[in-house]
């Protein structure tokens, strides 16, 4: 089985055994599938109204499309791994069951609303569910003294407060940029990847294949999260663009030692694992570009879909193939049909960030095969994993 963290347990956990149909038994299942389908389905949309094939506006601009694939898909992937790891971090129960099906049900009325004219709803709506999620999580943390990861409820409540905010901009009811608003928003996802890139990347390395060494050094893991964070202050407080490029470029240093240390070259036989140093190592490229940008050497864009595409689609294909594997029963190892999401994340990437970056004549077509590439690598996840999230496990044991 997949071995998430190791923190202290508390109490014995006695969840109820698991039923014909498993969809409801843990966290991962129904956020896993709802943002398969929700991300192949929205980013397809999205293309369409890019290249003017839809009769009428999916979205109504860019930043409602980086607000749905940032609130909406990419927090509903937070949700379910953070709604199971909990789980095994604590020997406590997350919800299952009905409060599973009150959560699923707040986050696609999110997806709703944000299309009707309900824009205060809406905001309510969308804001409440990390919210929602951070107090799921945190009553079992809270009962077990796990204060290590306390930290994870303050970062969902943070991003309740910005997707709020991120609404009333939008409606000019708030004096804030929405794409300083996302920025902020996307500082705090990069945060909460490093953070368990950091745990999980060089554990899965050693466990999966044997005699890697992956290490991890302590100054090299404080410059590298705190360096994270200051670029999240730098983008709340505005500072200069020349110090904002020079933290992002610092930062791309100690990401790409600590991705050094890992030894990501040894991983290229081990799919399960290659794929998730290949999306921290777009971590390290969006760094990088982040800094050349605020330099004003090249768009914004190229920087934000490295991290979007490159690091936050790798990675979350990575982990919902893992942890759907290890906590269904299944072997940790990928089959053709994951090998393939994985290849078309990673293509998807490449085409987004250097394809219009070679060239600006090729940039409306980067932005469409890339979401073709997406979309199908999303889809497929959604058909592979459809019997393994809504089936009980192979082994008879809960969750």
């Amino acid at each position: 089985m997949n071995k998430l963290p190791p923190n202290r347990p508390a109490q014995p956990l006695a969840p109820p055994a698991s039923t014909g149909f498993a969809l409801w038994n843990l966290g991962f299942r129904p956020f896993y599938l709802l943002a398969s389908l929700f991300s192949a389905f929205s980013v397809l949309l999205w293309a369409a109204q890019y290249s003017g094939y839809l009769p009428s506006a999916y979205l109504w601009g860019p930043v409602w499309h980086g607000h749905e694939m940032l609130f909406g898909y990419t927090t509903a992937v937070i949700a379910g791994f953070l709604l199971t790891a909990v789980r095994a971090w604590t020997n406590q129960p997350t919800p299952s069951g009905v409060p599973l099906m009150a959560l699923a049900a707040l986050w696609v009325c999110g997806r709703v609303l944000v299309l009707t004219p309900l824009d205060l709803m809406a905001a309510v709506v969308n804001a409440a569910f990390p919210v929602a999620v951070a107090v799921a999580i945190g009553m079992p943390l809270l009962r077990s003294r796990n204060v290590r990861n306390y930290f994870f409820v303050g970062l969902l409540v943070l991003m309740g407060v910005l997707v709020l905010a991120v609404h009333l901009a939008l409606r000019e009811r708030f004096e804030l940029s929405p794409r300083l608003g996302l920025q902020l928003a996307l500082d705090v996802v990069l945060f909460i990847m490093a953070v368990m890139g950091g745990r999980v990347i060089p554990m899965f390395t050693n466990n999966g294949i044997p005699g890697t060494h992956a290490t991890r050094h302590a100054l090299v893991e404080k410059l590298a999260l705190g360096t994270v964070m200051l670029l999240f202050a730098a983008d709340l407080l505005q500072w200069n663009p020349i110090v904002v490029a020079a933290i992002a470029l610092a930062s791309a240093l100690m990401h790409g030692v600590r991705l050094y240390l890992w030894q990501p070259w040894r991983t290229l036989a081990t799919p399960l694992v290659w794929i998730l140093h290949a999306a921290y190592a777009w971590i390290v490229a969006h760094l990088a570009l982040r800094g050349l940008s605020e330099l004003g050497l090249l768009a914004g864009s190229f920087a934000t879909h490295a991290l979007t595409v490159g690091a936050i689609g790798g990675l979350t294909i990575g982990m919902m193939t893992r942890t759907a594997r290890g906590h269904t029963g299944r072997p940790l190892e990928a089959d053709g049909f994951e090998l393939t999401s994985y290849l078309l994340v990673q293509v998807a990437a490449l085409v987004r960030v250097f394809g219009g970056m070679a060239s600006p004549e090729l940039y409306p077509a980067s932005i469409q095969l890339s979401a073709l590439l997406w979309a199908a690598a999303f889809g497929l996840y959604a058909v592979r994993y459809w019997p393994v999230l809504t089936r009980p496990r192979l082994d008879g044991r809960p969750g």
